[in-house]
C-alpha cells in the first residue's frame, strides 16, 4: 500500500479526537480546533468517570445489559457488546497514557456507582473531574507525538469532494483567513449539539457545526430525535449551567420535592439512580409544580479530594452542599444520535469519518448510560486512528468542489433559537410544539446553519411518535 502523502485531518480537540490522532501513528495526522489553546471541549468538563466492569462479580455481560436497559433496547447490539469487552483495556491505555486514576489505599482503582448501573463500575481521576484529567495526559501526549501537527484558532467551514469523496477541508481562522487542506481522511470529532439548547451542561462550541457540515455534504445522520438531559444541574442563572455530578447521588445524595418529600419515590426500582432519562423527567415536572431539589448533606468524606469541582462551582454561587439543599434543573447534556458510522467510524460518504458525540454508531441507543461517553470516546477514537493508518490511500487525483456548510446566525439571534429548542424540544415534547418550531426553523432556514440543524432535529422528533428512552411525547391530540 502506498503511504499517504496527505495528512488525516481530525477535526476537535476533545478526547475522541486526540485518542484518533493518536492511535493514527505512524500516518501524519493535522488535529484541527476552534479554540486557540485547543480548550473548551467537553470532554473537559466532563465530571463522571468511565464505566469498566472492573469489580469483583462484575462483567462486560452485565455492563452491557445496563447499557441495553439504560438505550431501551434500541442500541445495536454488537456495538454495544464491543464497548463494553474493550472497557478495562481502554482504562489500561488510559492509565499508561498517564491519566492518574483515584486508588484506594492498596492501590486498587476506586469503584463509584452512577444511575443505570447494577454494580459499582466507574473509574475516576480528581474526583469529579475526570474529563479535565484525561485531557491533560492525552494533550501531553500528542503535543510530544512527532506525528501529529496541532492547530487551534480555526473553524472547519467546507469539504472538499473529488469523485464522490471527501478528499480536504476548508478553514477558516479567527481573522477570517482560509486555508485549503487535502486530506487522506476527515474525522469529525467536534462534539455533540447541547449549546443549541438555552439551559446546557455543554461549552459554547458544542453546537452542532461539524453534524452541519457532515448533512450539507450529504452523509447520512442516525437517531437525532435522542437527546440526554442530566437530572441535576444547578439551577442558576446562565446558560452554560454546572452540572452536580450523578455520582454525589451514587455517594448518597437525595432528590426532593418543593416539600422535602423523596422526589422519586415509586418510580423506579432503581430510585435516585434511574436511568437519567427518567429522573429528568421528573425534575422537569417537579419544576413546574414549585422546584426540585438535591440534598447532597449526607455525602461524607472530604468534598476537596471527592467531588471538588461541584464544591467550586456552588460555593461560586454562595451555596454550600455541604450544608444546604441545592436547587437543580435538568439541562441538554448529550446527544445520542449524529452522523450514522460503522463501529470503524466510516459514514455514508466515502472519506469522511466521524467520531465521539458527532457520530452515531448506535452504542448508546435511545438513552446513553452514565459513564459511557468517555469511554466510548476513547475506545471509538483509538479503533478509527487504528484502522486509518492501516487503510488511509492517496486521495483520488482531478478536480473536485467544496460543500459549504454555510454562514452562521447572527449572534444576536441565537437566543431565540435557543429557548425555541428547549421549550419545544426539551426533556418533555407535544406533537403540535414540534410542528410549530419546525416550520419556524423551516422559514428561516437561510438564515443561518444552525435553523437548517435544527429543522433536522425537530424532523426527526416529530417523525417519532411514541415515546423512547430520552424522546419522550406527551402529545395532547394534535397533529405531530
Amino acid at each position: 500500500m502506498r503511504r499517504a502523502r496527505h495528512p488525516i485531518v481530525v477535526i476537535g480537540s476533545g478526547v475522541a479526537g486526540m485518542a484518533a490522532a493518536l492511535a493514527a501513528a505512524p500516518a501524519p495526522v493535522r488535529l484541527l480546533c476552534r479554540a486557540p489553546d485547543g480548550s473548551g471541549s467537553a470532554s473537559a468538563l466532563a465530571q463522571g468517570g468511565i464505566a469498566a466492569a472492573l469489580g469483583e462479580g462484575d462483567g462486560a455481560a452485565a455492563h452491557a445489559h445496563d447499557t441495553l436497559e439504560a438505550g431501551a433496547r434500541h442500541n445495536d447490539a454488537a456495538a454495544v457488546r464491543w464497548l463494553c469487552e474493550a472497557a478495562p483495556a481502554t482504562v489500561s491505555w488510559l492509565a499508561a497514557q498517564g491519566v492518574a486514576f483515584d486508588r484506594a489505599a492498596d492501590g486498587r482503582l476506586q469503584l463509584g456507582r452512577e444511575g443505570g448501573h447494577g454494580a459499582r463500575r466507574i473509574v475516576h481521576a480528581g474526583g469529579d473531574a475526570t474529563g479535565a484529567a484525561l485531557v491533560r495526559a492525552l494533550r501531553a501526549r500528542v503535543e510530544a507525538a512527532s506525528h501529529v501537527q496541532w492547530r487551534g484558532g480555526v473553524d472547519a467551514e467546507a469539504l472538499l469532494l473529488r469523485d464522490g469523496r471527501v478528499a480536504g477541508v476548508r478553514v477558516r481562522d479567527t481573522r477570517g483567513r482560509c486555508e485549503e487542506i487535502e486530506a487522506a481522511a476527515v474525522v469529525l470529532a467536534t462534539g455533540g449539539i447541547g449549546a443549541l439548547y438555552a439551559h446546557t451542561s455543554n461549552p459554547p462550541g458544542a453546537d452542532g457545526a461539524g453534524l452541519a457540515l457532515a448533512l450539507a455534504a450529504g452523509a447520512a445522520p442516525r437517531d437525532l430525535e435522542f437527546v440526554q438531559f442530566h437530572p441535576t444541574a444547578l439551577a442558576v442563572n446562565g446558560h452554560g449551567l454546572p452540572l452536580l455530578t450523578e455520582a454525589l447521588r451514587g455517594a448518597g445524595a437525595r432528590l426532593l420535592d418543593a416539600a422535602g418529600a423523596p422526589l422519586m419515590h415509586g418510580l423506579h426500582p432503581l430510585g435516585d439512580l434511574a436511568p437519567r432519562d427518567v429522573v429528568a423527567r421528573r425534575v422537569w415536572q417537579a419544576r413546574q409544580q414549585g422546584g426540585a431539589w438535591l440534598d447532597a448533606t449526607p455525602v461524607a468524606g472530604d468534598w476537596q479530594v471527592r467531588f471538588p469541582t461541584v464544591l467550586a462551582a456552588c460555593l461560586a454561587h454562595g451555596l454550600d452542599p455541604r450544608r444546604e439543599p441545592l436547587p437543580i434543573t435538568p439541562v441538554a447534556h448529550f446527544h445520542m444520535g449524529g452522523v450514522a458510522t460503522d463501529l470503524d467510524g466510516r459514514s455514508s460518504l466515502p472519506g469522511l469519518h466521524a467520531v465521539g458525540e458527532a457520530a452515531c454508531n448506535g452504542v448508546h441507543g435511545a438513552n446513553r448510560l452514565a459513564s459511557n461517553s468517555l469511554l466510548e470516546a476513547v475506545a471509538g477514537g483509538r479503533r478509527l486512528g487504528a484502522v486509518l493508518a492501516a487503510t488511509a490511500r492517496l486521495p483520488a487525483g482531478g478536480t473536485g468542489r467544496w460543500i459549504e456548510r454555510g454562514a452562521a446566525l447572527p449572534p444576536e439571534n441565537l437566543p431565540a433559537l435557543r429557548e425555541l429548542l428547549w421549550h419545544a424540544a426539551g426533556p418533555v415534547r407535544e406533537g403540535a410544539a414540534l410542528h410549530d418550531a419546525w416550520r419556524m426553523c423551516a422559514a428561516a432556514a437561510g438564515a443561518g446553519w444552525q435553523m437548517r440543524l435544527a429543522k433536522a432535529l425537530l424532523c426527526a422528533m416529530r417523525l417519532r411518535t411514541r415515546s423512547l428512552g430520552g424522546h419522550c411525547r406527551e402529545d395532547r391530540g394534535c397533529p405531530a
